[in-house]
């Protein structure tokens, strides 16, 4: 079972962290605060309508809940957890550490084959993609039911659901483009990665050497360890909104006890 996504600041997220841990810099914290980023994110029409759900009563809201709101955040958490579990398996079952079919696989590669057929870095783009598109296509319908059992629940519950739907779609590009830059840094990282293996060969001029990059410890294994808990991490941050709708819930239920 999945375990629960911590509550953190968009500085200390998962997926920052496991970024900065690919460089040698440490990654800095914003100066601007978080209404001053999210101000240049949105345009005027976007802010219009984020007013406007902002400040839209929500109708209903005395109507008795069809089932207690535990019931469906509990619900809505199995869900959540069968998606997160589904989505990591994904990613950790790819081929080149557990034996088995993959729905999305790295490419095989013989580790008796020349060095330098190691050196493409688009495989493991194209890989990271599919796994992008993988987690959109699973985790945005589950947003949108999740926004729909808010629904009726309570005013500021509707108003949050409103809220998370105008979010949604004003930064689904902004989201789009800064996670399109992800495999691109995991590329530099790659290409850091083998070239420190070849002037490691230069210097030792071992055969064995050259044969070790697909074994524990070798330095495209270790790449590889790296893409997958860069994708981890951006599996929990693409969850954190869901988790946040799902506390509100359970924020509402306890409130009212």
């Amino acid at each position: 079972m999945a375990q629960g996504l911590s509550r953190t600041h968009i500085n200390g997220s998962g997926l920052v962290r496991a970024l900065g841990g690919l460089t040698a810099a440490d990654v800095p914290a914003s100066k601007q605060s978080f209404a001053d980023r999210l101000g240049q994110w949105l345009g005027f029409a976007d802010a219009l309508t984020l007013y406007s759900a902002l400040n839209a009563g929500t109708p209903g809201d005395a109507a008795p809940p069809a089932m207690p709101v535990s019931q469906d955040a509990a619900a809505l958490r199995q869900a959540m957890a069968r998606v997160r579990d589904a989505l990591a398996e994904s990613i950790t079952n790819d081929g080149v550490f557990r034996p088995g079919p993959a729905r999305i696989e790295l490419p095989t590669l013989d580790p008796r084959a020349p060095l330098e057929k190691a050196a493409d870095f688009a495989p493991y783009h194209r890989y990271y993609l599919a796994h992008q598109r993988d987690m959109a296509v699973r985790i945005g319908p589950l947003r949108a039911t999740v926004r729909a059992a808010l629904q009726g629940r309570a005013a500021s519950l509707g108003r949050l659901a409103a809220l998370d739907a105008v979010m949604d779609q004003a930064l689904a590009a902004r989201e789009r483009d800064l996670l399109a830059t992800v495999p691109v840094l995991l590329g530099r990282r790659f290409e850091q990665r083998y070239d420190a293996h070849c002037a490691t060969l230069a210097e030792t001029q071992t055969a064995d050497d050259a044969a070790r990059w697909m074994q524990p410890g070798g330095w495209l294994a270790e790449f590889c360890r790296e893409l997958q808990s860069v994708l981890l991490a951006e599996l929990d941050l693409r969850l954190q909104p869901i988790a946040g709708l799902i506390a509100a819930l359970d924020d509402e239920m306890t409130r009212k006890q």
